[in-house]
């Protein structure tokens, strides 16, 4: 019927003995009232508390109808009946609902509250008995009879008892944090015997069954001694609980509180839904969406039961918690599905890289069998070729062509083993190894993984991660990679790796035996123009905020900046030569400058600076002076051998920062002159009375191998006969003592050096043909390559006459 708060001592103590005290005499409430004619009483059904005769107590009020009920009761003097009910969830309680044995109560003071409701001190005064309800709107109304107290036999006894009982209370107020101190005053100043009992009997912390039985109970001896046995079991309660409480701050130390403060985390944790236990079940929801096979299936079960019996307190939980994240984050047996469309795939290679024609046909016939066999392993390819050229983006358009996901790994610089294997999970802060983790980030396990500059892989205090890669790069290997942290073999014959890679001479023959080596060159003069136009230029005007009309670059224009701002295989250094145009583009908008879009070849070299010559005619127009082709690291180049003669006894001096093997060249290049003098038209008088001098320039950059030989020979020789070499000529090759011309590597990166410094004729030793054939047509339709067997062909073809 109303809603009412809990009542408690302490809200009686402050809210109601306060206003009593200070604002109502309750002498104007005496015994004069009991013998009012009144004979229908308003019941008032309160929750979760019952009114006992002769105590104060307030009740608050919430609803219309139980503010009528007690503003009319106050208004016209009545008694109202209290009751409790039955249920205390029940909002309309009907008489069912309701106990017939309750307390008359004359209402002293009525309290508005802010928020509409109304607190009401009343006192109770006479136990009473429902004996007809009369009606039931608005609220109970009803005939009553009144129920007396029956008086103990033994009055020393009774008093004997409610003495322990007050006794009893003071203790359980003492004990009780929860107890404000006044009830402590309270109780000492009631004097009255069955005042005080009642008393107690309101404010106990007892249920309200329990209380309604005090209640109904008449005999006032056997309601004290059920109260005081009832006060006795809360005393040993909170008496066993104190105990617990001392003893338990007495023996903690340091470890102790943590592990407290720690217990009170985790009871916070459950009840906001985490927790060990929400752990364990968080695991094993995941794991029941993993497709993996029985071994796996064993394996996680036999580690989730290890975490189970963990402390989740101890550091090893936190160890064993990490590794099954990890562990039931893995894609296992979760593969993407291949596009098998192989001219859709030849298309979107085409769109993202142009030339790489080997590389693509790789990729084409890989798929082309996956799609016959639809089991195939996946090849491990090993892209070699200078900076510049798309070896990593390469690997991002296979992905895409492939339909799988792609990751990059880079592995520049690593030194560590444990960055490949993983560690031990014993370890503090242990992970797993790059290969597992890209696999976990990919989110499947036949991704495309790209492990970009493998021939920079270090080799430091903690093991050779090159070795360790050789697992990861056999396809006979890999289908159980066995990684430290995950403590079980991992399925990577799926995954697509494509490592990239300058320079094979830095990787061990182990790892290069396990891959398929696909040389890629530089690109030519027409293909840089080509992706110019297809790729870098759209590319710089849209990180530069410009638009596709803000400048134009021809042909004519990109060819300029290629040959006399760039000198490179790749075309890095020209998209950031593009790079510059746009920003300077980007501050004629910005300062609303008018300009020309299409840039001419002068515009270029005033926004780039002075071009570099291009001829190699004034450096090789004297005698001495021969043009060397060279392989580095970067792709090819040319380099010049300098030799000079002066007055001396036959000496050799060698400088430019050669390597063993370049100063031996020199040497069998001398001896070779000295016993083939006459056949080579060389006077001995100048072999034994001049001393010659050797010089590689860009002294600061090392030089070495035996591909410089025959260069070295033809400058001697041009030196000794005074007479100069052809121009626009460049040569490599390796020489024997006898003169007998060796091949050299790296030809095609070679020859598009020579294209690019404007070669014309290339001398190169017979047995490199087959590479020259491998090469496109149109890359060398500049070139003119003459092959010979022995020096004295060299020497033919290079000295002018």
């Amino acid at each position: 019927m109303t809603e009412f708060e809990d009542i408690s001592l302490e809200e009686m103590i402050s809210d109601g003995f306060d206003i009593v005290a200070e604002e109502i005499n309750l002498s104007d409430f005496s015994e004069t009232d009991k013998n009012s004619g009144q004979k229908i009483f308003p019941i008032l059904p309160v929750r979760n508390m019952v009114m006992f005769p002769n105590v104060v107590i307030p009740i608050t009020a919430g609803r219309k109808t139980s503010i009528q009920l007690l503003e009319e009761a106050q208004k016209n003097g009545d008694f109202i009946g209290i009751v409790s009910q039955k249920n205390s969830d029940l909002e309309q309680p009907t008489e069912k609902d309701i106990y017939l044995t309750g307390t008359l109560a004359k209402i002293i003071k009525i309290i508005r509250l802010p928020e509409g409701n109304i607190t009401a001190i009343t006192k109770g005064f006479h136990r009473f008995k429902i004996k007809k309800i009369i009606d039931n709107q608005p609220y109970f109304k009803a005939e009553i009879s009144k129920l007396k107290d029956t008086q103990p036999k033994n009055q020393e006894e009774y008093e004997a008892l409610l003495e322990n009982i007050k006794e009893l209370a003071l203790k359980i107020i003492e004990l009780d944090p929860n107890i404000p101190n006044a009830a402590n005053f309270a109780i000492k100043n009631i004097n009255n015997n069955d005042d005080l009992l009642n008393f107690i009997c309101t404010n106990a912390s007892f249920p309200s069954v329990v209380k309604q039985k005090l209640l109904e109970e008449k005999s006032m001896m056997e309601r004290a001694n059920k109260c005081y046995e009832m006060m006795h079991e809360d005393f040993r309660k909170l008496e066993l609980r104190n105990q617990i409480h001392q003893k338990t701050s007495k023996d903690l130390d340091k470890q102790q509180r943590e592990y407290f403060l720690n217990q009170q985390i985790r009871t916070i944790q459950e009840e906001l839904g985490g927790g060990p236990e929400s752990d364990v079940e968080d695991l094993i929801a995941k794991a029941r969406t993993k497709k993996w096979s029985k071994e796996v299936e064993e394996h996680f079960q036999k580690e989730i039961n290890r975490l189970q019996r963990q402390n989740p307190n101890s550091p090893d939980y936190n160890v064993q918690r990490n590794y099954l994240d990890f562990f039931t984050d893995l894609p296992w047996e979760t593969y993407t599905k291949d596009i098998f469309d192989i001219a859709k795939a030849e298309k979107v290679l085409d769109k993202a890289h142009f030339g790489l024609e080997d590389i693509k046909k790789r990729i084409l016939e890989h798929m082309a069998v996956l799609k016959l066999k639809n089991n195939m392993k996946s090849p491990i390819l090993l892209l070699v070729g200078p900076p510049g050229v798309g070896k990593t983006s390469l690997g991002k358009s296979i992905a895409d062509a492939l339909g799988r996901k792609y990751v990059r790994l880079s592995l520049g610089g690593l030194h560590d083993e444990s960055e490949i294997r993983g560690h031990r999970k014993t370890y503090i802060g242990a992970m797993a190894g790059r290969i597992l983790q890209s696999i976990k980030k990919s989110g499947t396990s036949n991704p495309v993984i790209v492990l970009d500059e493998i021939d920079k892989i270090g080799q430091g205090l903690h093991g050779d991660p090159s070795s360790a890669l050789l697992e990861v790069l056999d396809p006979e290997q890999n289908k159980s990679f066995y990684d430290n942290f995950l403590e079980m073999g991992y399925d990577l014959s799926k995954v697509m790796f494509i490592a990239t890679a300058n320079s094979l001479s830095t990787i061990q023959t182990p790892l290069l035996d396990r891959t398929e080596i696909i040389q890629i060159a530089g690109y030519t003069l027409e293909e840089k123009i080509e992706i110019a136009k297809r790729h870098l230029i759209k590319k710089q005007q849209e990180e530069n905020g410009l638009d596709t009309k803000s400048f134009k670059l021809g042909n004519t224009e990109l060819k300029h900046i290629v040959e006399a701002h760039t000198s490179e295989s790749g075309v890095r250094t020209l998209e950031k030569r593009i790079a510059s145009i746009a920003r300077w583009v980007a501050l004629q908008t910005a300062l609303v400058k008018e300009y020309d879009p299409k840039i001419s070849v002068e515009k270029v070299d005033e926004i780039l600076g002075v071009p570099r010559p291009k001829s190699l005619s004034e450096i090789t127009g004297v005698p001495g002076v021969v043009t060397g082709l060279a392989w580095t690291s970067v792709g090819g180049d040319i380099l010049y051998i300098e030799s000079i003669l002066s007055n001396g006894k036959g000496a050799l001096t060698m400088t430019g920062n050669l390597g063993t093997v370049m100063k031996e060249s020199a040497t069998i290049a001398l001896e070779y002159i000295k016993a083939k003098h006459d056949e080579l038209g060389i006077a001995q008088e100048d072999l034994d009375k001049k001393n010659i001098h050797v010089h590689v320039p860009e002294g600061a950059t090392p030089k070495d191998g035996p591909s410089a030989g025959i260069a070295m020979l033809t400058s001697m020789v041009s030196s000794f006969k005074n007479k100069k070499i052809k121009p626009h000529l460049a040569m490599t090759g390796e020489i024997t003592l006898r003169g007998k011309v060796l091949p050299v590597g790296g030809i095609k990166e070679k020859l598009l050096a020579a294209t690019r410094a404007g070669v014309k004729d290339v001398i190169l030793c017979e047995a490199n043909r087959k590479d020259v054939e491998e090469i496109k047509k149109d890359y060398l339709k500049n070139l003119k390559v003459h092959y010979v067997n022995r020096m004295e062909e060299v020497i033919d073809i290079a000295i002018e006459k």
